[in-house]
């Protein structure tokens, strides 16, 4: 009833305005029509403009300026009053606005994606080769397809505002550089100390988008900004925001991923989410980077390998500030990358973090967030809250899909991701690779794998089907994480905690780190390393054997069992033996003693 009292109130102010404006139409009208007939004849036959008497025209002047200021006094009121906010609907569910501090009226903001092109006129009608999205999977396949077919003209069409990049860096090498110029320009140290851009390629590669269709030779140019919103593949056309079509021969879909978030957060002020980073890009990199320059405390929420990667960095990096904040880790396992490693590993891993200065708070997960003196207030399970100046969200991905609804293509129910066939298709002429493409694997079923090395192999293979290769994805890609340039691990095949487990292990050396790996292969990468490898030759002089009292969890071997089958293996500071481990998974058969496995990756050797 009070919210309707009001509408009237505002209903009748604004009538009386409608009013005022009607009353002085018609008085115009009245006065025409008193010296009708003079208006009328000087009307009819074109003559000059029609004079009355100076005293009736200065009164009409009077009424008139009297007339307009009392419409624009009421019409004034009226604003004034809507304005002061008595018309917004009150009660318990619905409270007035409240008039928010400077503080509180900060919202996070980032600089504006800049499309390149700017006019869409500039991208070109048509393309033998669209690669719809910007990331590692995509600039694998435009690498396999100017290699077989060297005046292929491709085009990449990414929302991102940057040029191909590499994303592991982001939780790793970058925050271990001591120069905060080559921080900014995007430049980091891999851990044998040789500097190298997070870009791929340098802007040179790459020719201007309007310019392609021009190169004799062809060329690679990259769409950034733009999106493509749907897929008319009868037609073989895709649509960009705005309506822009581009006509194609061959597509890939490289979309890759965006971070999960929690629905605490989703539904949460503004003022909450603008202290809350969901860690994927360089966007979110340098967010978090000047935060942790300024804040207090950074909570980190998740334990798998993101999670614990930016724990480690932030907690090395702290040491390094002014602020010295103070990083924590929330999640809901028992130890660090508890769904991965078996319970003893992630425990040593554990430890490992807590020695960085990291408090790790551990079967635990958020169950409110609020915001308390301009700090968020992060309710647990437990009961406990912790204040912090900044959140970070770190619980996986979320392939990104969008174009199966507007595209009419398949989307796995439990796994995510467009399905595709063996030689990575999903229709004719089309292609998925990277975090996106749910793929059959021939020894393991169907898989969705979200690492480095499978956005980069899948990629190629999908670039070189693009070509006519007609080959199947029979590969098994693998995938690192580092804790710092001191511990780390790579893996293959099924790795899931939930499985049983046999680990082998022994005493590690200063040659057993990533920095050594690095140092003696020179790339950063290591699914690039470890392809170049040189053969392993076993060691036999000694039995494998767990650690003895004093000893850790140094370097190791451990391998995943299904059915008494090893599916999967971990590399625990042991590099450059992922032929071996890709050889044992091939072989997809029961092994009577895994202790003799182990030899094969010469873990007792100089």
């Amino acid at each position: 009833m009070v919210v309707g009292g009001q509408i009237f109130q505002f209903g009748r102010a604004l009538a009386r305005t409608k009013e005022c404006i009607r009353l002085f139409n018609l008085r115009k009208c009245e006065r025409g029509y008193a010296t009708g007939n003079r208006l009328y004849a000087t009307s009819s036959s074109g003559g000059g403009k029609q004079e009355d008497s100076s005293g009736s025209k200065d009164g009409e002047q009077s009424s008139t300026a009297k007339i307009i200021a009392g419409v624009a006094v009421t019409a004034v009121t009226a604003a004034l009053v809507y304005k002061s906010g008595i018309f917004e609907p009150s009660g318990l569910d619905t409270p007035k606005k409240i008039k928010k501090s400077p503080a509180q009226q900060k919202v996070k903001t980032r600089p504006a994606v800049v499309r390149n092109p700017v006019n869409p006129a500039d991208i070109p009608n048509i393309v033998p080769y669209l690669l719809i999205g910007g990331g590692t999977a995509s600039f694998a396949a435009f690498r396999a397809i100017k290699s077989r077919d060297p005046t292929a003209k491709v085009l990449v069409v990414t929302e991102e505002g940057h040029l191909p990049y590499m994303r592991p860096p982001l939780s790793k090498e970058l925050w271990f550089n001591d120069d905060q110029e080559a921080t900014k320009n995007l430049k980091f140290k891999q851990w044998n100390g040789k500097e190298r851009s997070l870009y791929f390629e340098p802007d040179q590669f790459y020719c201007k988008v309007e310019e392609l269709d021009t190169k004799e030779n062809g060329g690679v140019a990259v769409a950034s900004g733009w999106k493509v919103e749907r897929l008319d593949l009868a037609e073989k056309k895709a649509i960009l925001t705005g309506g822009k079509e581009i006509q194609f021969e061959k597509c890939l879909i490289a979309t890759g991923g965006t971070p999960k978030s929690l629905s605490i957060f989703d539904k949460a002020s503004d003022e909450v989410k603008d202290k809350v980073t969901l860690f994927r890009g360089i966007a979110d990199f340098q967010e978090l980077d000047a935060v942790a320059s300024t804040a207090k405390s950074i909570v980190v929420i998740g334990g798998g390998f993101l999670g614990s990667e930016l724990v480690c960095a932030l907690g090395k990096k702290s040491k390094t500030l002014a602020s010295n904040p103070k990083i924590i880790q929330v999640y809901p396992e028992k130890g660090n990358m508890g769904k991965v490693l078996p319970e003893y590993l992630s425990q040593w891993t554990t430890n490992k973090v807590r020695n960085e200065g990291v408090e790790v708070i551990s079967e635990a997960f958020v169950t409110g967030v609020s915001l308390d003196k301009g700090k968020l207030a992060i309710k647990l399970n437990n009961g406990n809250i912790i204040n912090a100046d900044h959140a970070v969200v770190a619980v996986g991905l979320q392939p990104n899909t969008q174009l199966a609804n507007t595209s009419g293509l398949e989307v796995h129910e439990e796994l995510g991701g467009f399905l595709v066939n063996a030689e990575l298709e999903a229709r004719s002429n089309l292609w998925v690779a990277g975090d996106c493409a749910c793929f059959f694997d021939v020894k393991l079923g169907r898989r969705r794998v979200e690492h480095h090395d499978h956005a980069v192999v899948s990629g190629r293979l999908a670039g070189e089907n693009m070509t006519g290769a007609g080959k199947p994805y029979w590969h098994q890609s693998m995938f690192w994480s580092d804790l710092g340039p001191e511990v780390g691990y790579e893996a293959i095949g099924i790795v899931d905690s939930s499985l049983p487990t046999v680990g082998v292990f022994a005493k590690a050396t200063e040659l057993d780190t990533p920095k050594a790996a690095v140092e003696a292969s020179g790339e950063g990468d290591r699914s690039k390393s470890e392809s170049n490898a040189a053969p392993v030759k076993p060691a036999t002089q000694e039995q494998p054997r767990g650690p003895k009292d004093g000893e850790d969890y140094g370097k190791g071997v451990v391998f995943y069992l299904r059915d008494d089958i090893v599916v999967g293996i971990v590399l625990w500071n042991v590099f450059n033996r992922m032929s071996v481990a890709r050889q044992v998974i091939k072989e997809g058969k029961k092994f009577e003693d895994l202790n003799e496995v182990a030899k094969l990756f010469n873990i007792h050797g100089e």
